[in-house]
């Protein structure tokens, strides 16, 4: 099987390529254009990605490497050590999977991942590999999702709700793919909406790109009555927010819903939302792909890897509890 080695990213020897790494490196695969991970873009000498990863990278940081090979889903690329083909992952727009064949052997990087991403554009496909490596965030039991038209539909009515009571509604989430999903509902619903300054260049890149969005404004106080506003995570306890004499909160996270969740976040209301597979998710993936090998890393990876193994498939996690501190 391929070799893998983790340190601050996965990295396959054998074809000289770091995959989601979160420091600059010679040769990388960036599976998305979210920073949650380190870099997840960076500034790499050669970097593996989709266009419109690469689109909203830049946007984001400015770079995305100082040569980039952009593929389009589907086209395999053969790259000397390796061939390589990225496949849609449904966690945000452009997000992909890699799926790399060195020597007879083949190996799926699913990173971030959404299987019922039923808002993106790019739903995931079906492939088999030997190896398989997977983000398990969410690999534990307990994280089981509402269908995501449910859990927007509840988010709603407590827009409506705090709005008959001439409360402003604030949403809280990612800038970056969340906020699409979000926006499209309330449009939907008739509920006009106000951007935060951050989210407000990533929905028109989006529009550059080709995707469609009913009108929305960007952040005004004084004409924030009867909007619904959407703002990233880090505006929580923002002089912004403090603007908004009479406001009511809610928080759109992928973490367990419970009371401590609403005191963590000193919110009115907490909806489980995430671009992130839940843990039926993660278990159909491997199904889909019925590899011999997982590696599993982030979150939730001892876990899922150590639930696996009882099913009989040889799993380990490359980060977190039963970690293997040697090559695999």
């Amino acid at each position: 099987m391929i070799e893998v080695v983790y340190d601050r990213g996965i990295y396959l020897p054998s074809c000289e390529l770091w995959l989601d790494p979160q420091t600059t490196r010679p040769f990388a695969f960036v599976s998305h254009a979210y920073t949650t991970q380190g870099t997840h873009g960076g500034h790499h000498q050669r970097t593996i990605l989709t266009e419109a990863t690469a689109r909203l990278i830049r946007a984001r940081l400015g770079s995305g490497g100082k040569i980039q090979h952009v593929l389009r889903f589907g086209e395999q690329r053969d790259f000397g050590a390796f061939k390589a083909k990225l496949i849609p992952g449904g966690n945000v727009l452009g997000s992909s999977q890699i799926l790399i064949e060195h020597a007879g052997e083949s190996l799926l990087y699913a990173g971030d991942f959404k299987l019922r991403s039923n808002i993106d554009p790019e739903p995931p496909e079906n492939t088999s590999a030997k190896t398989l490596i997977m983000e398990a965030i969410y690999g534990h039991p307990k994280f089981r999702f509402p269908p995501p038209e449910k859990t927007l539909k509840k988010l709603v009515q407590f827009c409506r709700e705090s709005l008959a009571a001439d409360a402003v509604p604030v949403i809280l989430g990612f800038s970056l793919g969340k906020a699409h999903k979000i926006l499209t509902a309330l449009s939907d619903a008739g509920l006009p909406s106000m951007l935060h300054g951050s989210i407000w260049p990533m929905m028109r890149l989006y529009e550059e790109m080709g995707e469609n969005f009913p009108p929305y404004g960007s952040f005004d106080p004084s004409a924030a009555a009867d909007h619904v506003l959407l703002c990233p995570l880090a505006t929580a306890s923002s002089l912004m927010l403090e603007q908004l004499t009479s406001r009511r909160v809610a928080v759109i996270t992928g973490r367990k819903v419970n009371k401590k969740t609403k005191m963590r976040y000193q919110c009115d209301e907490v909806f489980p939302l995430s671009d992130h597979a839940d843990y039926d998710e993660l278990m159909e993936l491997v199904d889909r792909v019925k590899p011999s090998r997982v590696l599993t890393l982030h979150g939730h990876a001892g876990d899922f890897a150590q639930d696996l193994r009882r099913k009989g498939l040889e799993s380990w996690a490359l980060t977190g509890g039963n970690q293997l501190e040697l090559s695999l």
